[in-house]
């Protein structure tokens, strides 16, 4: 399945500098179990997830960045964000907030590492949209206040008992993965497209 995975992490703050060879794994293991990274296009542990994809000889998933910003131009002189280490930006002109949705609704899971109050809205967006959740403890910052949350803050019908804690990032991709694999069992593809059905109506007809 070319699950598209998340890393969602704090774009600056203090825990850049402790855990970013944490999200670089993370985005090495993302791309080494042959799926797509996803991420806010933006600077911090999201990039350093986006350098550690990047590192990866030969890999088969694509490195998608969500921008807030609406242009390519926007997104490198009035956001300042990086572009190199994505195979393709996603220009949502969404600003933070509306980006933040777009990104983990497009996304199959999502994994925090360190974060801050806008990685916390991507954690409470990836809960209420029932995605597969991953939290990558002893990374400082939000990351490590999940379980004190998730403890302290009701959350009726959310799936919360199956958000998934690990502190190695190699071992939480493989958790995410699996339990992927586990919420789409149902789901078969034969990678074609022989499942489409072509209406017919007269206006179709250029799209065909």
């Amino acid at each position: 399945m070319k699950y598209q995975i998340c890393v969602s992490g704090a774009a600056s703050g203090k825990t850049i500098e402790a855990s970013h060879q944490l999200a670089y794994d993370l985005g090495v293991a993302i791309a080494k179990a042959r799926k797509t990274l996803t991420t806010g296009a933006t600077v911090g542990l999201p990039w350093f997830a986006a350098k550690g994809a990047f590192s990866v000889k030969n890999r088969v998933g694509a490195s998608i960045g969500f921008s807030p910003a609406s242009s390519f131009r926007e997104h490198v002189t009035v956001y300042k964000l990086p572009t190199v280490e994505y195979d393709y930006i996603n220009f949502t002109g969404m600003a933070y907030v509306g980006r933040n949705v777009h990104l983990v609704r497009s996304s199959d899971a999502l994994i925090t590492v360190g974060g801050r109050i806008g990685s916390l809205h991507e954690f409470v967006t990836a809960l209420e949209s029932h995605k597969v959740v991953g939290v990558l403890l002893g990374s400082g910052g939000l990351a490590d206040y999940v379980p004190t949350l998730i403890n302290n803050v009701e959350a009726k019908g959310l799936d919360t008992e199956d958000i998934i804690y690990d502190t190695n990032p190699e071992r939480l991709v493989k958790k995410v993965v699996e339990a992927l694999d586990e919420k789409y069992k149902d789901f078969k593809h034969d990678g074609t497209d022989n499942g489409i059905i072509h209406k017919n109506h007269p206006e179709d007809e250029i799209y065909l």
